[in-house]
C-alpha cells in the first residue's frame, strides 16, 4: 500500500490556475503538493497563449514588410518566411519562459511536486502511480483541451488543433480553419501573413461574442489581406485527397468543395473532468466543467476547482483570478467570492478586439434603450494616425445614471488600452474620472479620455450653459 503523503493542500494541474495556487501556498508555509501529468505551464505556455502572439509576433513582422511602402520605405519582393525557423523562434520563447513554471522552481519554493495521472479514491485521497496523497482542501485545475466536433470523415484525416498546430514546421500551402473564433482567427491571420493561402469555415458568425460592429472591422481586414472567410455555413463531410483533403460545405449559394493542405479544428474548448475519480470525492460535474459556487467550492466544500474547469471564462487571466479567490477562501478561510462583472478578453487579431462588461446589444437587453453610448474612432487619434493604423473605434455603454456597463475596443493595441474601462466597471468610477485624466500627447490611450469627455459635451455646450457663461460674464 505505501505510505500515504499529507498535505495541506493538494492540486491537481500544473497550468496557470493550479501553479499560482502552489506557488502562493508554498510561499505561505503551508505543506504543498502539486501534480501534474504532462508539461508544467499548462496549455498557456505550451499550446495557447504564449506560442499564439509569438507566432502572431512573427506574422506581424513579416506584415510590417508589406506595409513599409506606406511609410515611403523601399523593399523588394514579398517577404519570404522561412517557417522552421519560425518554428524556432516561436519554442525559444516557450523555453525562455519554461524555467518560470518548472518542476526545479516549485520544488524550491517548497512544493512536493508529483509528476502523473491523479484520482480521486475517497473525499480526501488522491492516487498517483500508486503514491497516496491526503489532504486538508485540493484544488482541481486540469484546464481543457480542444473540442473537436463530429465532422464525417474527420477520424481519417490528419488536422491540427491548437494543441498541434506549433509543432508544424511546415507552411501550409493552403490552410483550411474550421472555426472562426478567436482562436481561429489569429492562426488564420498569422498563416496568412506567413505566406499561406487560408479559408476560414464557420457554422455561425465570426467572434459571435463581441460586438458585431467591432468584429466587421476584423472580419474586413482579415478580407482585404486576402483571407476567405465563409460564416454560417453547414460542413457536410471532409474527405482524403491526393494533395491534401476537400471539404463539402453547403451555403447559401449552394454546395461546394474547399480543398486544402492543411486542416486546423478550431471550435473551441472542452473542460478536463475525465478520469478524475471525482464521484469517489463526491464533487458533481458535467461535460461544462466542474459545479462550483462563487467561492470556487465544489459539492465537496474541501475541494476546489479553478481555471478552465471550473466552466466560464476560458482565460489564463481569469484561471490567476480564481487562484487568488482559491487561496483566500482555502488558506485564510475568507469568504471571497468571484466576480465576473469586470472580466476583459482580447482577441488577438491586427486589428486586435478588446471586450469588458456588456456589449450595447446585451445592455439594451438588459437595460432597455435608457443606455447611452459614447463612440470615438481612432481615424480622431493622432497617435493612430501617425502610425498608419487607424481603422477601429472605441464603444463605451453608460446606464442612464452615467455609469461604465461595458466598453469595446477595436483597433491597435486594443488589449493595452482596455484597462482604464476594467477598472471604471470594477471601482464604479464616473466618466468625470476618467475626464479629467492627463494623458500624454501623442497616445493611443488618449481615445479613452476623448471618449470620457464626449459624455460631457451635450451639457458643456448646451444653450442654458452657453447663458450661463454670458451672465458669468457680465459680471466682469
Amino acid at each position: 500500500m505505501g505510505d500515504v503523503i499529507a498535505a495541506d493542500i493538494c492540486i491537481i494541474g500544473a497550468g496557470s490556475a493550479g501553479l499560482s495556487v502552489a506557488a502562493g501556498a508554498a510561499q505561505l508555509g503551508v505543506r504543498t503538493v502539486l501534480i501534474e501529468a504532462d508539461r508544467m505551464g499548462g496549455d498557456c505556455l505550451n499550446t495557447g497563449c504564449v506560442p499564439s502572439k509569438s507566432l502572431l509576433a512573427a506574422a506581424k513582422a513579416a506584415q510590417g514588410v508589406r506595409k513599409s511602402a506606406q511609410f515611403g520605405i523601399a523593399v523588394g519582393s514579398e517577404p519570404v518566411a522561412d517557417f522552421p525557423k519560425v518554428h524556432d523562434y516561436v519554442h525559444g520563447v516557450i523555453a525562455g519562459i519554461a524555467p518560470h513554471d518548472s518542476v526545479e522552481r516549485f520544488t524550491r519554493l517548497g512544493c512536493t511536486v508529483i509528476k502523473g495521472r491523479a484520482r480521486f479514491i475517497a473525499p480526501r485521497m488522491v492516487e498517483v502511480d500508486g503514491k497516496k496523497i491526503s489532504a486538508r482542501r485540493f484544488v482541481v485545475a486540469t484546464g481543457s483541451r480542444a473540442a473537436v466536433p463530429p465532422i464525417p470523415g474527420l477520424r481519417e484525416l490528419p488536422y491540427f488543433t491548437n494543441e498541434t498546430i506549433f509543432e508544424n514546421e511546415v507552411l501550409p500551402e493552403h490552410l483550411v480553419v474550421i472555426g472562426a473564433g478567436p482562436i481561429g482567427c489569429e492562426m488564420a491571420q498569422a498563416h496568412r501573413r506567413l505566406g499561406a493561402k487560408v479559408t476560414v469555415l464557420d457554422i455561425g458568425p465570426m467572434l459571435p461574442k463581441d460586438d458585431p460592429l467591432a468584429v466587421a472591422v476584423v472580419r474586413r481586414q482579415l478580407l482585404e489581406e486576402g483571407i476567405d472567410t465563409l460564416e454560417r455555413i453547414k460542413l457536410v463531410r471532409v474527405e482524403k485527397r491526393d494533395k491534401g483533403f476537400a471539404a463539402l460545405i453547403t451555403a447559401s449559394n449552394g454546395e461546394r468543395w474547399i480543398e486544402g493542405s492543411h486542416l486546423l479544428i478550431a471550435t473551441g474548448r472542452r473542460p478536463n473532468v475525465e478520469n478524475l475519480g471525482l464521484e469517489a470525492a463526491g464533487v458533481r460535474y458535467s461535460s461544462k466543467g466542474i459545479e462550483v459556487d462563487d467561492r470556487l467550492r465544489s459539492s465537496n466544500k474541501r475541494i476546489y476547482a479553478a481555471g478552465d474547469v471550473a466552466g466560464g471564462y476560458q482565460f489564463t487571466h481569469v484561471a490567476s483570478y480564481h487562484a487568488g479567490i482559491v487561496l483566500r477562501n482555502a488558506l485564510f478561510r475568507l469568504p471571497a467570492k468571484c466576480h465576473t462583472n469586470a472580466v476583459p478578453w482580447v482577441t488577438y487579431t491586427d486589428p486586435e478586439l478588446a471586450q469588458v462588461g456588456l456589449t450595447e446589444a446585451e445592455a439594451r437587453k438588459l437595460h432597455g434603450d435608457g443606455i447611452r453610448v459614447l463612440h470615438t474612432e481612432f481615424a480622431e487619434n493622432d497617435r493612430a494616425r501617425t502610425e498608419g493604423s487607424s481603422a477601429g473605434f472605441l464603444r463605451a455603454v453608460l446606464s442612464k445614471r452615467g455609469r461604465v456597463l461595458g466598453a469595446t475596443i477595436v483597433g491597435p493595441h486594443a488589449g493595452e488600452l482596455i484597462l482604464p474601462w476594467v477598472l471604471a466597471i470594477s471601482k464604479d468610477l464616473k466618466m468625470g474620472d476618467l475626464a479629467g485624466l492627463i494623458v500624454p500627447y501623442p497616445t493611443l490611450s488618449e481615445i479613452t479620455k476623448r471618449a470620457a469627455g464626449s459624455y460631457f459635451t451635450p451639457t458643456l455646450f448646451s444653450a442654458r450653459t452657453r447663458t450661463l457663461v454670458r451672465i458669468l460674464g457680465a459680471f466682469g
